[in-house]
């Protein structure tokens, strides 16, 4: 079989059809259909100009720049609502036609949606990625009907969940919550992963004197073994791991542990449990300011 983008005959073919576009199309099977548009589509449109912003606005400061009276405008809408386009190109003089080619309701699923936002407030989730303004807004809205959002927010902005959007538009929803996402360069979901990806690559392994360090939702490994830790003791790692060598004051220990308690001796004994279970060289105590992981540098071995 010949795959339908290199068939010369069916490109030849589906460009007499639209130069002289028939009264009546015959479709005999859904997959040849299906063929049929991915080949067109691989060989067909080509914008004339994307914006480098990649956002309505730059698009309508170009149109109205040139100049639309008299023109006739189609605008393709994304399914957030209204972007302002079509008001402005006919207070401009154009004759605008609109297409919605998708919408947005809500959740197929509301259970799985509350059930993603209670989990990333408990600290189950590594990471959340969005790949729309309007999903994003809705998830949040979520985990405020929830009543995790200060939960949630405050994860994101400590760094032990991760963020990403896809683009500046798909952010907003987010930084207007103080969320700073991870975003790639370009405004696509394959640029999306890689993005991604290259945080975790770059920023979850640790060169640490007991060996490389990897602190994920629901374990930590440690020099390839998997450490046997409480999920408090979890998460007094993970805040060490974030700080990078940094030092960790007693009080940010403090705060990760269950209850209300202020008194030192309840940060010391849980870094001496962590201790016993990744080695005693891995943490130090800094007298009188905390504790911090001890990392490997040029000069040690």
């Amino acid at each position: 079989m010949v795959p339908n983008q290199d068939d010369t005959a069916l490109r030849a073919g589906t460009r007499a059809l639209i130069a002289d576009p028939p009264d009546v199309v015959v479709v005999t099977t859904g997959i040849g259909l299906r063929g049929w548009i991915e080949a067109a589509d691989a060989v067909g449109l080509q914008a004339d100009w994307v914006p480098e912003s990649e956002t309505s606005v730059e698009i309508a400061q170009l149109l109205l720049d040139e100049g639309v009276r008299g023109l006739k405008v189609a605008v393709q809408h994304h399914g957030a609502g209204a972007d302002g386009l079509d008001e402005a190109f006919e207070a401009a003089g154009a004759h605008v036609r609109s297409l919605v080619v998708y919408r947005w309701g809500p959740p197929p699923d509301p259970a799985a949606l509350a059930a993603s936002v209670s989990a990333t407030a408990a600290g189950e989730i590594d990471a959340v990625v969005f790949t729309s303004a309007p999903g994003a807004a809705a998830w949040l809205a979520a985990a405020d009907e929830a009543g995790v959002a200060d939960a949630i927010r405050w994860r994101f902005v400590r760094g032990a969940v991760v963020a990403a959007a896809v683009g500046p538009v798909t952010a907003r929803p987010l930084v207007e919550r103080g969320i700073v996402p991870l975003v790639p360069d370009r405004g696509r979901l394959g640029s999306l992963v890689r993005t991604l990806v290259a945080h975790y690559g770059g920023l979850q392994t640790l060169r640490t004197v007991g060996g490389a360090l990897q602190v994920h939702r629901g374990a930590a490994v440690l020099a390839g073994r998997v450490l046997p830790l409480s999920p408090w003791g979890l998460e007094v790692l993970r805040l060490l791991a974030a700080a990078r060598g940094a030092v960790v004051p007693r009080s940010d220990v403090l705060a990760v542990l269950p209850g209300v308690s202020q008194d030192p001796h309840a940060a010391e004994v849980a870094i001496a449990r962590l201790r016993e279970t990744t080695g005693r060289d891995l943490i130090r105590t800094v007298v009188k300011r905390g504790y911090r992981l001890e990392l490997m540098t040029e000069g040690t071995r």
